[in-house]
């Protein structure tokens, strides 16, 4: 089985402060992280990332949180620095870095331009204040036109603009001028993704009043795809639009097509195929365990061995999302099993309407396969 493509992740954990419906490794710090010392953490994570690597290419490297941007360029481009140094990056790679518009969280995007990142992608979420302040956001409307104008002076061409959708009173009309105001800004790419009420939130354990049913939601979905497409936003995956492919990114493609990816920093997930299987793993994810397992010289992280069922069920998560579909030929090259092991599944599911074959051997879901995405998921769970 020849090797996937390969991309490195990077967490950076802290916030100023957590909103109430984030599920993700990040901890609220102010301004008072301990930069200096998780930096020096995330330098010796590189160096055991490094050798997991084998000096394969990286295609993409991907700097997530928590609110990177909370760390000043200099930091920033310590570590895009070793990395350079430490790994083989495509000449093309696509260098991405999360930031929120905020006064204190923006940052410096000259700076970070300078530091190396070629992608921004701004946690915009909505551009309706009543809205922000319901989401628990820190930042206002003319914060995150302020973010992407300095952005796109700081050189910055290929920028990400994260918004929502099903929002606490949120009507159609709202939502459509979120994505209004998102393409006025000109961004190449837009990710809009539903609210979802996640385990172990503020918002699962006291949920919002005013958030739309599912049939409002599902209007909104399909009236926002209409909206964007009009806009010259092409939907490849099912919450991401990308002005032409050359857009679509590159990162997010590995995974949902099933690639190899490096994990770097607190609570940070990986996925590393070799000659004995496909493997995943994780490092530790509270950030102080993190600092001081590395300080004290960390060994490699337990590698969990994917056994068929859990390689047919993972690989179909990813790949039901795009919209494009995939190849039988892909799932036998990323996972190294016969088409065959889903044969019997492909057609229960097309049964149900849920997927299609649109050419032989080349799958995609329906347009109900895509309103009802867990479902057909489910199909292939273990």
């Amino acid at each position: 089985m020849e090797a996937p493509p390969l991309a490195l992740y990077v967490h950076l954990p802290w916030c100023v402060r957590k909103c109430p419906y984030c599920d993700f490794n990040s901890h609220s710090a102010g301004s008072g992280a301990p930069r200096e010392r998780y930096i020096s953490a995330l330098l010796a994570d590189l160096e055991l990332e490094a050798t997991r690597a084998d000096k394969r290419t990286l295609v993409s490297v991907f700097l997530g949180g928590g609110t990177p941007s909370l760390f000043p360029p200099a930091d920033i481009a310590k570590l895009i620095d070793d990395i350079h140094g430490r790994f083989n990056l495509a000449a093309d790679a696509e260098i991405t870095m999360e930031a929120n518009p905020g006064t204190v969280e923006c940052g410096d995007p000259a700076g970070y331009r300078q530091a190396g990142i070629n992608r921004l992608s701004i946690g915009a979420q909505s551009f309706n204040a009543e809205a922000l302040q319901k989401l628990g956001r820190i930042h206002s409307v003319d914060d995150i036109k302020r973010a992407v104008e300095e952005a796109h002076v700081a050189g910055f061409d290929n920028i990400n603009l994260d918004i929502m959708y099903g929002l606490p009173a949120q009507d159609l009309e709202a939502a459509m001028d979120d994505l209004q105001a998102a393409s006025d800004l000109q961004p190449t790419h837009i990710s809009w993704y539903q609210l979802t009420l996640e385990p172990n939130t503020v918002f699962h354990a006291r949920p919002p009043a005013g958030m739309p049913d599912n049939d409002a939601s599902f209007e909104i979905q399909s009236a926002g795809q209409a909206l964007l497409n009009s806009f010259g936003y092409e939907q490849y995956e099912i919450s991401a639009y990308a002005r032409g492919e050359t857009r679509r990114s590159v990162h997010n493609l590995n995974y949902w097509s099933f690639g190899d990816y490096l994990a770097v920093g607190a609570g940070a997930h990986g996925k590393i195929s070799d000659a004995a299987g496909i493997h995943r793993y994780t490092k530790p994810a509270n950030p102080l365990k993190y600092m001081e397992i590395m300080e004290l010289g960390a060994t490699d992280a337990a590698l969990n061995t994917l056994s068929e069922p859990e390689l047919i069920f993972e690989f179909m998560l990813n790949a039901l999302r795009l919209s494009d579909g995939f190849d039988q030929s892909l799932f036998e090259d990323r996972t190294g099993l016969a088409a065959t092991r889903l044969s019997d599944r492909l057609a229960d599911s097309q049964k149900k309407h849920l997927i299609e074959e649109v050419s032989s051997g080349f799958w995609r879901a329906t347009d109900l396969g895509q309103r009802f995405l867990n479902d057909l998921q489910s199909e292939f769970l273990p």
